[in-house]
């Protein structure tokens, strides 16, 4: 099982258009400390020829164009045979708009999130004679492209922005946010962008996994508003921090992880620093730290 690391960081990539926060400006200067990351989305395969996408990044162009792996191999081909959706954000669906030359895929989401995308006019582009649109059942064995099996489940999270309902119901678990889970001889991989807390049943799903790739957007709650960026804290937007006694690093380490990767990270957060001190107290508690170009094998 081979996994690429397509993109990395939160929504608005790293540094974002339109912020000169303190991790953004060392990026903005070409500050090799700060090495910049699109937004997060990640390709599967168990064979290397069929590929398929966990979540579509408005960068996804770019991002195929890095990767050799997801080349067209003919006048009109992609290796790219689906494309899996954990959430209604912007930054997991706007790439879709991408894939509409007329190459066949099968999109893959939950029944709510095929729905949102159904009642959105402008993703008619992808024509239903062409991609094929699937509803994803929780905790339901899904057949990706070359064999490799796989499972949606459920995440406590939140609603994408745009949604009426997205202030309502955060940390629920619901088909709002999902996390996909990956098997192949008898070895584990979890794919887990967006988590508002780590539930009991979310904590026994990822125990003694061999690789956990998880939400990463902030190291501290309100990291938004002590850079001045926002007023928001974490929790509010469905991110479960990384430090402090009831983050993510401190939750996950009794969980017998084989090997725990951050990804999804904002551009605000002082791990994207090279040696920084938030860095390096993620990996001393052993977590890697997520970029563009990044390989997995299993």
């Amino acid at each position: 099982m081979r996994l690429l690391v397509l993109g990395a960081a939160a929504g608005g990539g790293a540094p974002q258009w339109n912020c000169r926060c303190s991790v953004c400006a060392r990026a903005w200067s070409g500050d090799a400390e700060v090495v910049p990351r699109t937004q997060a989305s990640i390709a599967v395969s168990l064979d290397g020829e069929r590929w398929t996408l966990i979540d579509c990044a408005p960068e996804v162009l770019a991002q195929i164009q890095r990767n050799p792996e997801l080349h067209p191999r003919g006048p009109r081909h992609s290796p790219i045979e689906a494309v899996v959706l954990t959430g209604g954000d912007i930054d997991h669906i706007a790439g879709l708009l991408s894939l509409r030359e007329g190459t066949p895929f099968t999109l893959y989401a939950s029944g709510e999130l095929q729905r949102t995308l159904a009642d959105n006019r402008v993703f008619d582009v992808l024509r239903p004679d062409v991609v094929t649109r699937t509803a994803l059942g929780l905790d339901a064995s899904l057949a990706l492209p070359g064999g490799l099996e796989a499972r949606v489940f459920a995440v406590p999270g939140k609603a994408a922005l745009y949604q009426p309902d997205e202030g309502e119901g955060i940390g629920a678990e619901g088909e709002t946010t999902v996390g996909v889970e990956f098997r192949h001889a008898g070895r584990r991989l979890y794919y887990v962008p967006g988590c508002a807390r780590l539930s009991p049943a979310l904590a026994e799903r990822l125990e003694g996994a061999d690789v956990v790739l998880f939400d990463g957007t902030l190291w501290r709650d309100d990291e938004l508003i002590r850079e001045g960026l926002g007023h928001k804290t974490g929790a509010r937007m469905g991110h479960l921090s990384m430090s402090g006694p009831d983050g993510s690093i401190a939750a996950l380490a009794p969980l017998g992880i084989r090997r725990k990767v951050f990804v999804h990270i904002n551009n605000s957060n002082p791990v994207l620093i090279e040696h920084s001190a938030e860095r390096r107290e993620a990996e001393r508690a052993g977590w890697e730290i997520a970029f563009d170009g990044m390989q997995i094998v299993l």
